[in-house]
């Protein structure tokens, strides 16, 4: 494939545009809300909710629902990845876990408190459909682009990403403030209609990278099972990842700060509902916020690594977040949340960006197996997830304060800072392959 090609690198930014709405509708503004909404009756007011004959407290289920989400992605992806590699045909992939989000986003239309259970089970499916095509859609990134462009392709991708889940978004939220312009008369359908149109809108605008992303590698020689030869490449590509000098640093570091940058992503909402018990509309405004400054934030993150390199620029976005934590722990009302919102945004796009570009960058020049490569960024990401959560939700069970798990993420990023002081900062990283590749 031809490197640097405008029409292959707006195409592959157009997923970002396509599954962004998924993160902003269903993880961060409406769901959470309705959730808590839907939870809170179906408790009668108590918090405590019956999952299948469980009881358990509904913010920490949400929280649960997220970990053993990622937990089970983190045990597919990298089997599926290594014979996507082996057979070329990694966007098949990327098409299945694209079409199993969006038609659980559908399902979604019929979340009730009556249908509670089911639905906690298919917004986990729409997290796996999501978060499994997201390994195969980054894993183009170094066939597409040259090194030097990592940084700026990237964060066109999560730019375009924020910007199409704004639009979505700000056409949702019409709904939710105003249904009686829709004639809509029931209070729980603006928002069922939303998690509706989330399915419908990734799986348009999907047709526009598959149509243009290449469908196979045609350089792979496909000899043997597919499942016992997908285990070979994942061995193979492990063995080549011990090689690369700053790999294995990088993805511990990067493990130990997105466990604290994802976990916020998908409990914020919840905390500003049940802790400081703002209203609806006042936290889908924030995300919708939160986004917008998100735009500025990844291309200010990629011309920040253009100066200093990409592991200071890392380091200074996780120091921002160090702060983030400490003043949404002493956060008591709506303004001040407000502020802290601000300062997510602006540092949420750019690290998460900054991150998939650093990988790229590290990983060994003119590899063709970026899909099994991208597994253990994924798989590290995702367990991060899982572990995040589930300390988040942990803490607040045993303490019964979310502020405490807040500190708990204060700790992490500090750690993670840490890491990262142990890795150079350059602007460019060159390894080639120690061994060819089968």
């Amino acid at each position: 494939m031809k490197k640097n090609d405008p029409k292959i690198i707006n195409a592959w930014c157009m997923y970002d545009w396509a599954n962004s709405v998924h993160a902003l509708v269903i993880v961060s503004s409406i769901f959470p809300v309705y959730f808590s909404a839907a939870a809170l009756n179906a408790s009668a007011g108590t918090g405590l909710v019956d999952f299948f004959g469980f009881s358990i407290k509904s913010t920490v289920l949400f929280s649960y629902t997220v970990s053993a989400s990622f937990l089970l992605t983190a045990l597919l992806i990298p089997l599926c990845t290594a014979i996507a590699d082996f057979t070329g045909h990694k966007k098949r992939f990327m098409k299945f876990f694209c079409y199993l989000g969006s038609v659980s986003c559908m399902l979604l239309f019929f979340f009730t408190k009556d249908t509670l259970n089911i639905s906690v089970l298919i917004f986990a499916l729409s997290l796996i459909g999501w978060s499994g095509s997201i390994v195969f859609y980054d894993s183009y990134l170094p066939e597409i682009a040259t090194e030097e462009n990592y940084d700026r392709v990237s964060a066109k991708g999560f730019s375009m990403g924020y910007f199409g889940s704004v639009l979505l978004l700000i056409f949702n939220l019409s709904m939710v403030l105003f249904p009686s312009f829709y004639g809509i008369t029931d209070k729980a359908m603006p928002a069922r209609i939303s998690f509706f149109t989330v399915g419908v809108w990734w799986i348009l605008f999907a047709q526009i990278p598959f149509k243009y992303l290449p469908s196979a590698n045609k350089g792979k020689k496909q000899v043997g099972n597919w499942i016992f030869s997908g285990f070979k490449e994942l061995v193979k590509v492990y063995g080549q990842l011990r090689e690369q000098p700053y790999l294995a640093k990088f993805l511990l570091s990067f493990f130990v700060y997105t466990m604290g940058l994802r976990t916020v992503m998908y409990v914020a909402t919840i905390f500003g509902s049940n802790e400081l018990k703002l209203p609806s509309q006042s936290l889908i405004i924030t995300v919708l916020l939160i986004q917008l400054v998100g735009i500025l934030g990844s291309y200010s993150f990629s011309w920040l690594s253009s100066k200093i390199g990409n592991i200071y620029a890392l380091m200074t976005g996780v120091a921002i977040w160090i702060g983030i934590c400490a003043g949404a722990y002493y956060t008591t009302t709506a303004g001040q949340f407000y502020i802290v919102a601000c300062a997510v945004g602006m540092v949420m796009g750019g690290i998460q960006s900054l991150s998939r570009a650093t990988y790229s960058k590290l990983i060994p020049e003119n590899t063709i197996d970026t899909a099994s490569f991208f597994s253990f960024y994924d798989v590290t990401e995702k367990i991060a997830i899982v572990l995040g959560t589930f300390i988040y939700g942990t803490v607040e069970q045993i303490t019964g304060s979310m502020r405490n798990s807040i500190l708990a993420l204060l700790l992490i990023f500090v750690i993670g800072l840490i890491l990262l002081s142990r890795i150079p900062s350059q602007k460019v990283y060159r390894f080639r392959l120690q061994t060819e590749p089968n």
